[in-house]
């Protein structure tokens, strides 16, 4: 029992990461077994070096697999802030279409019916 109480005190070894356009946020550090994903993110420091980070609003995952900010760490985790999408995808998608179509390329074309 009393190793089970020792193993469970050693600190867990994560990372934070947080991508930009002009760069990345990662920092390794250790956090107390059963820390949460916001508490990680608060003890790493991102807050201060990306204040555009909002904790009520960002959407976190770990290893691409999205989680609640309330999910424990465990060793080895990869803790992923993600950034809002700039555009909607499928809008995006509609705008190219129609720009090929417009361009007149047979490419453009093939989608439409009786064309």
């Amino acid at each position: 029992m009393a190793m089970a109480e020792e193993a469970g005190a050693r600190p867990v070894s994560i990372s934070v990461c947080y991508a930009q356009p002009g760069g990345a946020f990662l920092k390794e550090l250790e956090v107390a077994p059963g820390t949460s994903i916001l508490a990680a993110i608060g003890a790493s420091g991102l807050l201060q070096a990306c204040p555009e980070v909002d904790p009520a609003t960002m959407r976190v995952g770990i290893f691409s697999k999205l989680k609640t900010p309330d999910t424990q760490v465990r060793a080895g985790d990869r803790i992923e802030v993600y950034r809002p999408l700039v555009a909607d995808p499928k809008s995006a998608r509609r705008k190219r279409v129609q720009k090929t179509r417009q361009g007149g390329t047979r490419e453009g074309l093939k989608w439409l019916r009786g064309g």
